[in-house]
């Protein structure tokens, strides 16, 4: 099978999450990384595009040169990844999309609801597919977890209880570190800080799993750093539109936690658990029964988990593994696949519409709000 032409923005040298995107989309053979624009200083953008095996004719200085550049080439890349800074989302995605390519941006998608609503409409109206990159989605056990919501396994859900906290932002002493001090500037983050930031994640995770959205949330925002205009705590509860109760908490002052990332789904006849330090594990306890360890690799795996297992049993597949699932996806997407994992455009736009609401909410005591977007009232 020919490989799909790929494309970067951003995730330059020393990027946090670029080696990640780098792994993931070459993981499996489906794609080549043909073009880039991967820093905001031209010359260190194409001088690394070479050494990534990038043609000389498409490593580009920025991002509109990208654009220009691919635009009218016949061997144009099928994909392009924005991993490029939050506030740089929506218009490098927007303008892509416009171009008839297809993009995977990282979250958030957009800074604001409003301009969520126009990449949903934008690759809508172009056929593009856009993509936001919810890749802990796409552990295999999250899928397996996912499948016996679907297939009833442990009946109605009746509860979501979903935690994304660390401690890594707990030290006042290094509350001025550019690293972090940026996360809960507005000018730099928006309106949110750590529930935008890692929050998301776990509410995303909840809809997810559970196939339904959040209708209504009640938030609570604290910051325990006095520094930080934005909050580094959270606790969000919140109400799906088929009635699942949710709770949500997200810290990144939690000393002692590491990634701190859970999910724990409650139903009728069942219960599911499933960590990101342990993500090769999907605990099921059913009513009246013992608990059960269901191990990445097994035997009698539902399918969207089985394809996305690549070693083993007992050996570990981790976070760069994630991501390449969803470029998985996407390939299979793009190839004219149905894939129904795949964390869209609306998906994004649902976020940033929770992100936004629980910011109303925190700033009303708490009053419970609509958590969806407009255009889905």
């Amino acid at each position: 099978m020919t490989k799909l032409k790929w494309g970067m923005i951003g995730g330059g040298e020393g990027s946090q999450i670029g080696p990640a995107h780098r792994l993931g989309a070459l993981a499996d053979g489906r794609f080549e990384l043909t073009a880039g624009a991967l820093d905001h200083r031209p010359d260190a953008g194409r001088a690394y595009a070479l050494t990534l095996g990038v043609a000389a004719d498409r490593a580009y200085g920025d991002w509109t040169e990208m654009l220009a550049g691919e635009k009218g080439r016949e061997d144009r890349v099928d994909l392009v990844t924005v991993a490029t800074p939050n506030s740089t989302h929506f218009e490098i995605t927007k303008s892509f999309l416009e171009a008839g390519f297809n993009v995977l941006c990282e979250k958030p998608m957009t800074m604001t609801v409003e301009e969520g609503e126009d990449i949903v409409r934008v690759s809508e109206k172009t056929g593009t597919i856009c993509a936001v990159n919810y890749c802990y989605s796409a552990y295999p056990m999250v899928r397996q977890a996912r499948a016996m919501v679907a297939t009833g396994e442990i009946g109605k859900v009746r509860l979501v209880v979903t935690n994304f906290s660390h401690g890594h932002h707990g030290d006042a002493t290094d509350a001025d570190n550019p690293r972090v001090r940026w996360r809960y500037d507005p000018a730099m983050a928006g309106v949110s800080g750590q529930f935008a930031d890692c929050g998301i994640h776990a509410l995303h995770m909840a809809s997810f799993i559970c196939n339904d959205e959040v209708a209504k949330l009640s938030a609570d925002f604290a910051s325990t750093i006095a520094s930080r205009e934005l909050e580094d705590d959270a606790m969000v509860n919140f109400r799906m539109s088929g009635g699942t109760v949710g709770r949500l908490w997200t810290s990144s002052v939690a000393i002692g936690r590491q990634h701190g990332f859970d999910i724990q789904i409650f139903g009728e006849t069942g219960g599911l658990r499933w960590a990101s330090e342990q993500p090769n594990q999907l605990i099921y306890t059913p009513v009246g029964g013992r608990t059960q360890i269901i191990e990445k690799g097994e035997g009698g795996l539902h399918e969207d988990a089985q394809r996305l297992c690549r070693v083993s049993i007992a050996h570990p597949e981790g976070f760069p593994l994630a991501v390449a699932n969803i470029y998985c996806d996407l390939a299979d997407v793009i190839r004219g696949e149905v894939r129904t994992g795949l964390p869209d455009a609306v998906a994004g736009l649902r976020s940033m519409a929770a992100v936004h609401n629980a910011v109303a909410s925190a700033k009303q005591n708490g009053a419970w709000v609509d958590a969806r977007p407009p255009m889905f009232r």
